[in-house]
């Protein structure tokens, strides 16, 4: 769609841009990593909601779909130097992460639950004073996220499965539809430590499975890493080889790691601490996970497999990833595919009805309506598996990119608040 291209345009220069300011304002804060890693600690025995659940819920929303069939997609459309781009949008991308981060703990509130609430909408309405910005920026949240992004996972559940089984789309809606119920149902405490728990379960599964496949093929490794940056710098057709294949790669960078959308924004918010510097920290080791360990590993299977001689129809990327893997260990390759697409998109469904939840808080603290978003996210998971892929992907890509947009600009109009918090954190470590 024309609109995406433009749209997308915009988000990129902005990222660019906002990633390159804040990296040189904050002192290259992304390549702090003893920093970094020493953000995880527990400080606060008591705490309600700890380091390492917004940490998880922060993942669970990052290491869906985008992770595997994502990767894929960008692969598939502008060729293995998107890889490259990939990985320069992490490192761009993280003081973004950063940053948002910070905010969403700066200008958390407390719900009736006792959980905090934050993000954009709440950092744009509190500290830019801008409520008609912030309206927006949730509504669109709510809309992205309970019509897009789950139905997403939903769909990618539902075409990895029937691409192995045959059984019918509307089967695996309903078992989908069920599970998430048990989960959403639960509350807020709930959905953090369902998130809590998918996490880690998930992360191992899929990164145990992908380094074996590697390690059976580290000779071919080096070359094929040569080939990505060789063809990121691909000058073909006066130049729009490499823009095309620059702009898929910070795309699909942007959209499995979320920075600069304010995701992360909510999922920092939950904490009950005020230690905002600390909490963007960890958004930068949540970057860092997504992008530069769970995505690399997937386009490495893949880009090693002959993927590229085989023909795929109705693209949704998941068939790519399923066959790459099929290829090597045959059907426990599948099945470790399946068993991934469940365990990550459930978790980025958890994380995705989490953030639509917040936002829909934020307009109204009359908790009588946290029920139908409830009810309205089961039946768009139930016939979302029955939707064209393509569809979904161009609607998601749209508002990931306003998302995107507003965000980058209330960053920047709220830089000073991020600025003076770094400053009182370096201050404070070197007493």
């Amino acid at each position: 769609m024309i609109i995406n291209k433009i749209l997308w345009a915009i988000t990129t220069a902005l990222i660019i841009v906002s990633g390159i300011y804040f990296t040189l304002k904050l002192n290259g804060v992304q390549f702090k990593f003893k920093d970094i890693f020493k953000s995880i600690k527990n400080d606060n025995d008591g705490a309600n909601v700890t380091p390492f659940q917004t940490l998880s819920m922060a993942l669970a929303g990052r290491i869906g779909v985008g992770s595997l069939a994502g990767v894929a997609l960008s692969i598939h459309i502008g060729g293995i130097g998107s890889v490259f781009w990939m990985w320069i949008t992490a490192f761009l991308c993280a003081p973004n992460a950063f940053s948002e981060g910070l905010l969403g703990v700066m200008y958390h509130k407390k719900s009736e639950d006792g959980i905090y609430c934050g993000g954009p909408s709440y950092y744009i309405r509190d500290g830019l004073k801008k409520k008609g910005w912030a309206n927006l920026y949730a509504i669109l949240i709510i809309v992205a996220y309970i019509f897009g992004f789950l139905s997403i996972q939903s769909n990618t559940i539902t075409n990895s499965i029937t691409n192995v089984i045959n059984i019918k789309p509307i089967i695996i809606g309903i078992i989908i539809t069920f599970i998430t119920s048990l989960i959403i149902f639960k509350g807020d405490k709930g959905i953090i430590n369902a998130a809590s728990k998918l996490v880690p379960i998930m992360s191992v599964i899929y990164i145990g499975v992908t380094l074996f496949i590697l390690i059976i093929n580290i000779d071919k490794i080096p070359i094929m890493i040569i080939d990505i940056i060789k063809s990121a710098f691909n000058f073909r057709a006066l130049g729009m080889g490499v823009l095309t294949t620059f702009i898929i790669g910070l795309q699909r960078g942007i959209f499995s790691n979320e920075a600069g959308i304010g995701t992360g924004a909510i999922a920092s918010a939950t904490t009950d601490t005020n230690d905002s510097v600390k909490q963007g920290l960890l958004q930068i080791l949540g970057v860092y996970f997504t992008t530069l360990i769970i995505c690399t590993i997937t386009a490495f299977v893949i880009i090693l497999s002959d993927y590229d001689v085989q023909m795929f129809n109705n693209i949704n990327g998941i068939e790519i990833t399923n066959y790459a893997f099929s290829y090597f260990i045959g059907d426990l390759g599948n099945i470790t595919v399946i068993i991934s697409i469940i365990l990550f998109a459930f978790s980025t469904i958890v994380a995705g009805y989490y953030y639509g939840e917040s936002n829909l808080k934020f307009f109204t603290k009359d908790s009588r309506l946290i029920p139908f978003l409830k009810i309205i996210t089961l039946i768009i998971l139930l016939f979302s598996s029955i939707v064209s892929a393509e569809f979904l992907w161009d609607f998601v890509d749209m508002f990931v990119a306003v998302l995107g947009i507003i965000n980058i600009i209330a960053l920047f109009y709220l830089r000073k608040d991020i600025l003076k918090a770094w400053k009182i954190y370096q201050k404070n470590k070197k007493m």
